[in-house]
């Protein structure tokens, strides 16, 4: 009964949050319409217009952002925001991160590996985010990779390492399948697969 009730909390708790998010930011684009003229403020209501605008917001800022004009502009406003005590720190934070996950054929949480952490003898799973560069490639002097290794059950707080490309055991295991090993503590095995050294 147990082991059912985790399997069900693990179904449900990332299905109840994504839900929450979604909700969020639905119900605050319905709410938004309430700051545009009455003009051009719709006389009926139909459910899911807050989901289409954020549709539109999204998309148009991706064309915005896909030519020469909407770049500059795009820097323009960042240059701002940059300017702004506290907001630079927290924004520039949160961009840098999103753009070395999101930005095409990065390599950021491409790869999950075995690396032996906190001490020999002990693994643990870890995710390749990249490689070092400039000043730390220099002074390593070897083939090393940057890993985030995630704690256990919230595995969106960790640790930032670089150990030896010789010393990390590639995994053929997808990276969803290794966040529900690392969120189960181990109890939901991944699918079997072998494993590879690089």
């Amino acid at each position: 009964m147990k082991k059912h009730f985790l399997t069900g909390l693990l179904i449900w708790i990332p299905l109840a949050i994504t839900l929450w998010v979604l909700h969020l930011i639905v119900t605050s684009m319905d709410q938004s319409l309430e700051y545009f003229p009455e003009s051009w403020q719709p006389h009926f209501y139909f459910p899911g217009i807050g989901l289409a605008l954020t549709l539109l917001v999204v998309w148009l800022t991706g064309l915005l952002a896909s030519n020469i004009l909407g770049r500059r502009v795009i820097q323009f406003s960042e240059s701002i925001v940059h300017r702004i005590p506290v907001v630079n720190s927290i924004y520039g934070g949160v961009k840098q991160v999103s753009d070395t996950l999101f930005k095409p054929g990065g390599q950021a949480f491409r790869k999950v590996m075995l690396i032996q952490y906190p001490r020999r003898g002990s693994w643990t799973v870890a995710f390749q985010t990249g490689q070092p560069t400039g000043e730390v490639k220099a002074k390593l002097g070897e083939d090393y990779v940057n890993v985030y290794v995630p704690t256990t059950p919230n595995p969106t707080s960790g640790f930032f390492l670089m150990v030896p490309r010789s010393e990390a055991v590639e995994l053929d295991m997808s990276i969803d399948e290794a966040l529900k090993y690392v969120i189960s503590m181990g109890s939901v095995s991944p699918a079997q697969s072998g494993t590879k050294s690089r």
